[in-house]
């Protein structure tokens, strides 16, 4: 995992500044005297604002940031306000976790605002906050939100100098076929499941089933993606809570080996959140159990109880996403392939406009924009390709399509790199090419809504760049017409 291919440094650049923006945001609560409670809810905070900010541009991961504070306080004096109701608590969480849900549809700002507004009600629970410690608690938030973006935004700017590509989303539909309407009430439904089966288990700790529900329909979009989900996040607590044993039992809430534990469970989270949801969930594990030791309630029971809690919020996660508006694996996954397959022409044609003598064109947003895609395609495959998936046909498909969209990007790769040659002249044999491309393409996709394939120039050049560049479009047209093959027989993979 620690060995994943880290192009740039940029996993290793924000997961070290997410240790010091934390760790700036804990002693900054402390120097100000606030109580220990109060300093993990500044600690969460700033983890939160760190990880689930992720705007297109610097600017608005500011603005998104400035507004975590408007969502948070107002559910914060809520949360504490209802320990003593406990049916006006749980309905007013459920709300708060379907408008969560609902407010994705506002894209990466709506997202951030809905986890930190669940969370915020989550570590209320998990602390155990009363209405007489909101002072402390709005200052100790507001106070670690400030020291966390004067790191994220002023000392260590990452996202200035290398910003992230965009992956477009794909068409929203109307109605409950709009994803985050219908992943609204399959949430809500998992996590009301998960409150009953949690506060059957205990009435004290009954929130992390909740918890459990809300985090595995976080970036997930179909049936498969939820339960596959679902499965890790069981794995990573159940070695989290063997760490734990280990670990976390032993030091009985010494504060500073403590400390540096819960800033490498920071780091590895930050680390392997985009490798591994299992991973990332093992270090959640462990951290959880160090914060409980240093509140002084952590014993090797409580870590038994986290594993019991933890199968009930995802059985309830699987229930809703199998009764409810279910979503087929095929569906989504479809979607995706098909943009990605766009995103190829749109790259194709690009390189051929930059060849034809076009400075303006440039194929290079566009090759990232495939891989950022590409990535998503993995994610939606996920559970066809799993290992405990027995429908091997499936399987065998789904492997070849991630094969052959692979051989794509990597030729894609290789034309926006000819097209950036200067000298590379024009060649007519290219435009043949871009438009066989194209065929393939609208065979895969139907039809495009633009053509955007230069005309061919008169006298053909012999430029060795035109060369390369016509072999890696003869590698997209067979990968493309090898696509057609199990993108046909997509019916049977899905789930």
């Amino acid at each position: 995992m620690f060995m994943a291919p880290d192009p740039g440094l940029a996993r290793l650049r924000v997961s070290l500044r997410a240790v010091l923006g934390i760790g700036l945001a804990v002693t900054v609560s402390e120097l100000a005297g606030l109580s220990l409670t109060a300093s993990i809810t500044g600690g969460l905070a700033a983890l939160l604002a760190l990880f689930t900010v992720g705007d297109p541009t610097v600017r608005r991961q500011a603005v998104t940031t400035a507004l975590l504070p408007v969502v948070g306080f107002p559910v914060l004096a809520l949360a504490t306000a209802l320990h003593s109701v406990p049916t006006v608590r749980d309905a007013t969480w459920l709300a708060v976790i379907f408008c969560g849900v609902y407010a994705r549809r506002w894209g990466p700002r709506g997202h951030a605002l809905g986890i930190f507004a669940f969370m915020t009600f989550f570590i209320t629970q998990f602390l155990h906050a009363v209405p007489g410690q909101l002072p402390q608690l709005y200052a100790a938030m507001a106070l670690s939100l400030a020291a966390s973006s004067a790191v994220r935004f002023g000392a260590w700017c990452i996202e200035r100098r290398t910003p992230p590509p965009a992956v477009p989303a794909p068409p929203a539909g109307r109605g409950l076929s709009r994803p985050t309407t219908r992943q609204a009430f399959q949430a809500t439904a998992a996590c009301a499941f998960a409150i009953a089966a949690g506060q059957f288990l205990s009435h004290e700790r009954w929130y992390w089933a909740v918890g459990t529900a809300w985090w595995i329909f976080v970036n997930t979009a179909s049936r498969g993606e939820t339960l596959v989900r679902g499965f890790r996040r069981v794995v990573g607590t159940v070695t989290g809570i063997a760490a734990g044993l280990l670990v976390a039992v032993p030091l009985h809430g010494a504060p500073a080996p403590t400390a540096a534990l819960v800033g490498a469970c920071v780091f590895g989270i930050f680390y392997t959140a985009a490798l591994s949801y299992s991973w990332m969930m093992f270090f959640v594990t462990v951290m959880a159990g160090l914060l409980y030791g240093l509140l002084g309630v952590l014993h090797p029971g409580l870590l038994g109880l986290r594993l019991a809690e933890t199968g009930a919020g995802a059985l309830g996660a699987a229930l809703a996403v199998a009764l409810i508006l279910p979503v087929t694996t095929h569906a989504v996954t479809d979607r995706w392939v098909g943009q990605a397959v766009r995103a190829v022409h749109g790259c194709t044609s690009a390189a051929a406009r930059r060849l034809a003598g076009d400075s303006d064109a440039d194929p290079a947003p566009r090759a990232a924009e495939l891989e950022a895609l590409l990535g998503r395609v993995r994610f939606a495959l996920a559970p066809l390709v799993h290992p405990l998936n027995p429908l091997r046909a499936r399987k065998a498909r789904a492997r070849q399509v991630l094969a052959l969209l692979d051989d794509c990007a990597r030729e894609v790769r290789g034309l926006a790199g000819v097209a950036a040659d200067p000298y590379a002249s024009h060649d007519a044999r290219l435009t043949a090419a871009c438009l066989r491309v194209e065929a393939a393409v609208e065979v895969l996709v139907g039809a495009l809504p633009e053509h955007e394939v230069a005309a061919a120039a008169g006298v053909p050049g012999h430029h060795p760049g035109a060369e390369q560049a016509l072999a890696h479009l003869h590698g997209l047209e067979r990968a493309l017409a090898a696509l057609a093959t199990p993108l046909r027989g997509s019916s049977a993979m899905g789930a």
